[in-house]
């Protein structure tokens, strides 16, 4: 299985947060004082600590800071016990000398300086609480089995609530499922107790997790009993009443134990976290669900807790108002319960808080406070932390209820504006300054920055500047030529410019130009575009045997002007510290195998802009450990069943396993193949065979190869019995003319089933009566006397101390053979052509073969040649397998004298020959003359001279020459030819070409037509007189 991902970087100098449009004032010019750092509305601390409450602020001239506690001035200076740090206006509380609940109050943070006066959140500083439970005796809890029960924990109250939990004892946690769960207030509901619900440790526990503590209530004993056990159990502590008059808890439909009734409302905040749970008994134990009447439930935020108990939805919207139904159900029945959800909200901000506004003398501003909430929200404005009703009036100055709006500032009406929005379920301040500046642009990105983007990736390059009125920000690249804004350039409301896909022609130098009514600035930066990282070849699916080495392959492509650094890890964490594991410049290699080293490899190329990993998987292969914990049960007389566990396949699945036996009565030492079966079974029944001393061995087998052997089972005995089967390959035959040899192959000692084991060996002529002997240690008997070669009927039964085995079969078989006594008659032959002749004969009766009729024999020799009377005599011998009645002779000579006769032969040998015949075969072609040469050349004329054919194959009736003239370049000429007769054996030919070259062709014809030639060649010699004249053939 292999995995490949991509994961781009981006440089910080990329991020989103270079589109934000806050305007930041530099610190070097003057502005009204801003809150940079506020401890939380609700502050809880730890009472073991020191308090501090936070108020960071900045501003030019750097603000100075005071506090009010509870709505009035809080002195600091008068509290020994609480200072305010140098250049910062956060108050440390030294609670070494006072208790931390001494200053439980409301605090508020004002921060000013001559420009204006922001004020902090109201700050409610809370100490955490973790009280101990209030001492108490819980008495045991009896209940009868199958009744609901609630275990009730009412943990003391805590700031924050604190963490609830049921263990053990032993700090276990007690196990929950759809019948046993922990409600919302921590109580412990039995949808119905069950006998194992019994136990003395039922600890519910409340970690406070500002303290860290835990408190611990008292164990809560729970006796579950039947209706029996209850009554004679508490009758001793009850004067002999009954605990119980009812009958024994039977099954139930649904009832829920909370909520109770059929509806109930609750009330959430939007943005919360809204949790509605049901708990119902009910036997079986009821299954719950959930829907929501008036639509769907949010699928991304919902999930459920509890075994279904509880419906969570996170970050509370109005859509989720509405009814929501709860159903508790089990075979019996159902109950259902509508839970009414309003959604309130506490005030939160449409657009944002309000900004700060930089203003040059003569321009226009607004500052708006839109918020929402559920009711709908107030708002109020303040100046510099007073009322803005009771603020100075300012003519350029207009409030309209959640705006206000400015009209040609002038110097001087700097100030920090609060805007308060409430309802009854909290509130939302924030400052926003009016800061009224005469101001030439800056440019704040560091000039001359170089920025790195990978091609194809967004370039986003900085022009942060500031002055007032706000800069117009331009960009030109390179010749300046004219400014960036159509594609692919994107110019943002902040200055920066966006190039959303990099390519290498976009690389080079970039001037970003600020210009306001008060002057100009300019900035260069740069932009290279670099080649991504790639890999071309990733690693791949391994599966390695263990012991053996594998190697991952991970060659990468990047951009030459960065640095790479490959690095490799397993299962997402660091390579273990091997000195097997290699790593080198493109690849991983992991000598000697383990199992431990099976898992997923991935390779990662990084660089300082990007990176790329692909990943591969690792598996471990081995043979299979052996199976163990052999066993057998259902044992029988002739069957048993095996089982096995099966023992680690090591990641290679199990295909089959082998079962073995050894006969240690029999074969000892020797471990036979009994039977495979698949390797999903575990199991196998055994068909056995009587009187053996088993023991069995399993071997399992996967992809790699066989386990070892399991350790042997238990010796199994199989009682004796007759056998099951006689011998095979039962066999008669004679050898000698008057005997008959009955053989077979004997049963092993595992297939005797049983002690004495021998055999009754019955033969009979084919309807004879039958002769029966037994024979024991041994596979063979002879029966002698016979007549020959005469069928018999013979069986062989097996046969021990306990019985006979079944009926045998009958197998058929001959006493012995004598040599045939008769040759085939009526013997003819035919003469095919030259070289063919086909002898045909008539059938030998039976009983004169005296055998197995195996086939004949012709005996055939050549006499003599018919043109030489030397005789040749050399008998050859063709065989014909079978019963046939003809045979051709091949390979004959022609023009010859042939003698010839047939026999029979039988198992034994050759009968005797027929009558000895003769026939003649024609002529044929003749053979080449024995040599051709060549005397007496001169210029113009030669003799040729030549043997006659050594063989003639009939009478020869004259030779035919062809001649013919050759060249330098072996071209052939005209071809002329002779017919010469018998008796001459040389010719001269006259009127030949002067020095040249001439092939001859010479050959001896028959009446049956010419035989093959023999070549010769020859040249004229050269003539003086003539040598200047030229010849087309030379």
């Amino acid at each position: 299985m292999m995995e490949r991902r991509r994961m781009d970087a981006a440089l910080l100098v990329l991020l989103l947060g270079h589109l934000a449009t806050a305007l930041e004032v530099p610190l070097d010019l003057p502005q009204p004082p801003t809150i940079t750092h506020q401890s939380p509305k609700d502050y809880i601390i730890d009472p073991r600590e020191n308090i501090i409450i936070h108020c960071e602020a900045k501003g030019k001239p750097h603000p100075s800071f005071s506090w009010t506690r509870n709505g009035t001035h809080f002195d600091i200076d008068q509290d020994p016990n609480v200072t305010m740090k140098p250049h910062s206006g956060t108050l440390v509380v030294d609670i070494s000398r006072a208790k931390a609940e001494h200053y439980e109050s409301v605090y508020q943070c004002t921060a000013r300086n001559k420009h204006g006066t922001a004020v902090s959140n109201n700050i409610v500083v809370q100490q955490s609480r973790s009280p101990l439970w209030s001492k108490e005796k819980i008495k045991p809890i009896v209940v009868q089995e199958g009744v609901s029960l609630v275990l009730p924990c009412r943990p003391p109250a805590g700031l924050p609530p604190p963490i609830i939990f049921w263990m053990d004892n032993y700090f276990q946690r007690l196990p929950q499922s759809s019948r046993v769960s922990q409600s919302l207030n921590g109580d412990l509901y039995f949808s119905n107790v069950l006998k194992e619900d019994s136990r003395n440790d039922y600890i519910c526990y409340a970690r406070f997790p500002y303290t860290q503590t835990i408190q611990q209530k008292q164990p809560i004993t729970v006796k579950v009993l039947s209706m029996d056990a209850i009554n004679d159990t508490m009758a001793a502590f009850y004067n002999d009443t009954d605990l119980f008059s009812e009958e024994p808890a039977d099954e139930r439909k649904p009832i829920f134990l909370i909520p109770s009734g059929p509806s109930s409302s609750k009330t959430v905040l939007r943005g919360q976290v809204l949790e509605m749970e049901c708990i119902a008994e009910g036997l079986p134990t009821p299954e719950i669900s959930w829907t929501k009447v008036s639509g769907d439930l949010p699928a991304k935020r919902t999930s459920f807790l509890h075994y279904q108990r509880t419906l969570r939805i996170v970050n509370v919207s109005e859509s989720d108002a509405g009814d929501y139904r709860c159903t508790g159900r089990n075979r019996l029945g159902s109950v259902h319960h509508t839970i009414h959800i309003v959604v309130n909200a506490a005030p939160y901000w449409i657009s944002g808080a309000p900004r700060n506004l930089v203003l040059a003398p003569g321009e226009n501003g607004v500052l708006t406070c839109r918020a929402s909430g559920t009711p709908k929200p107030s708002v109020t404005w303040a100046m510099n932390g007073i009322p803005i009703e009771n603020s100075p009036k300012d003519l350029s100055r207009t409030v309209d209820k959640d705006t206000i709006i400015f009209t040609v500032v002038q110097t001087g009406s700097s100030a920090v504006y609060q805007c308060n929005v409430s309802n009854d379920y909290g509130y939302l301040l924030s400052n926003a300054f009016v800061n009224v500046l005469s101001e030439p642009p800056r440019v704040l990105t560091p000039a001359n920055k170089v920025y790195q983007v990978i091609k194809n990736h967004r370039a986003l390059m900085d022009c942060a500047s500031f002055g007032s009125p706000i800069p117009n920000i331009t960009w030109f690249k390179d010749s300046r030529s004219s400014t960036l804004d159509g594609d692919p350039y994107i110019l943002h409301d902040n200055g920066t410019l966006e190039i959303h896909v990099a390519q290498a022609h976009n690389s080079g130098k970039y001037t970003c130009v600020a210009r306001n009514s008060l002057g100009i600035y300019e900035n260069h930066i740069y932009l290279e575009v670099k080649e991504p990282t790639r890999i071309l070849k990733q690693p791949e699916y391994k599966v390695v045997q263990r012991g053996r080495s594998v190697v991952f392959e991970c060659k990468v492509k990047h951009d030459p002007s960065l640095i790479p650094t490959m690095t490799w890890l397993k299962d997402d964490g660091e390579l273990p510290d091997d000195e097997r594991l290699i790593v080198d410049a493109d690849s991983l290699t992991i000598s000697s195998v383990t199992e431990n080293d099976s898992g997923e490899y991935t390779c990662i190329m990084n660089t300082t802009l990007d990176h790329d990993s692909a990943s591969a998987q690792l598996t471990v292969v081995e043979r299979p450990d052996p199976p163990t914990d052999l066993e057998l049960t259902d044992q029988k007389k002739r069957s048993v069943q095996l089982t096995w566990t099966p023992g680690d396949e090591h990641n290679s699945p199990i295909q089959k396993f082998l079962i073995q036996y050894e006969d240690i009565m029999h074969h000892r030492g020797h471990w036979h193949n009994l039977t495979e079966v698949p390797g999903t079974k575990t199991t196998a029944h055994l068909k056995l065979s009587p009187y053996v001393h088993y023991t069995f061995r399993v071997l399992a087998h996967n992809g790699v190869d066989f386990s070892r052997p399991s350790v042997p089972s238990r010796v199994f005995k199989t009682d004796a019995a007759a056998p099951d089967e006689n011998p095979t390959g039962v066999q008669g035959f004679g050898t000698e003319h008057d005997n008959l040899v009955i053989s077979w192959k004997p049963l092993s000692g595992f297939q005797s089933n049983g002690p004495g084991l021998h055999y009754k060996v019955s033969w009979r002529p084919v309807g004879g009566e039958w002769t029966t002997v037994t024979v024991a240690n041994n596979s063979k008997f002879t029966v002698s006397g016979t007549p020959t070669f005469v069928p018999y009927e013979i069986k062989v039964l097996a046969a021990n101390d306990l019985g006979d085995g079944p009926e045998p079969a009958i197998a058929h078989g001959y006493s012995g053979e004598d040599l045939p006594i008769a040759a085939p008659e009526n013997v003819q032959v035919m003469v095919m052509n030259s070289t063919l002749a086909e002898v045909h004969w008539d059938p030998v009766p039976s009983k004169l073969i005296r055998g197995h009729l195996k086939g004949f024999k012709v005996h055939y020799w050549r006499e003599h040649s018919l043109h030489k009377h030397n005789s040749h005599h050399m008998e050859q011998i063709l065989v014909f397998s079978g019963n046939h009645s003809h045979g051709m002779l091949p390979g004959l000579h022609p023009f010859s004298l042939y003698s010839f006769n047939v026999r029979v032969y039988n198992g034994k040998g050759d009968g005797p020959p027929s009558h000895t015949q003769q026939f003649e075969t024609p002529e044929g072609v003749p053979g080449p003359p024995t040599s051709l040469t060549v005397t007496n050349p001169s210029p113009d004329s030669l003799t040729l001279e030549w043997s006659p054919p050594h063989v003639r194959n009939g009478r020869i009736t004259g030779y035919s020459l062809k001649y013919q003239p050759v060249n330098n370049s072996n071209e052939l000429g005209p071809v002329e030819e002779l017919a010469l007769p018998a008796n001459e054996t040389s010719v001269t030919l006259s009127n030949l070409k002067y020095n040249t070259r001439y092939k001859f062709y010479l050959n001896a014809k028959t009446v049956r037509g010419a035989g093959p030639t023999i070549p010769q060649e020859a040249h004229t010699i050269i003539d003086e007189g003539k040598s200047a004249h030229a010849d087309e053939y030379k």
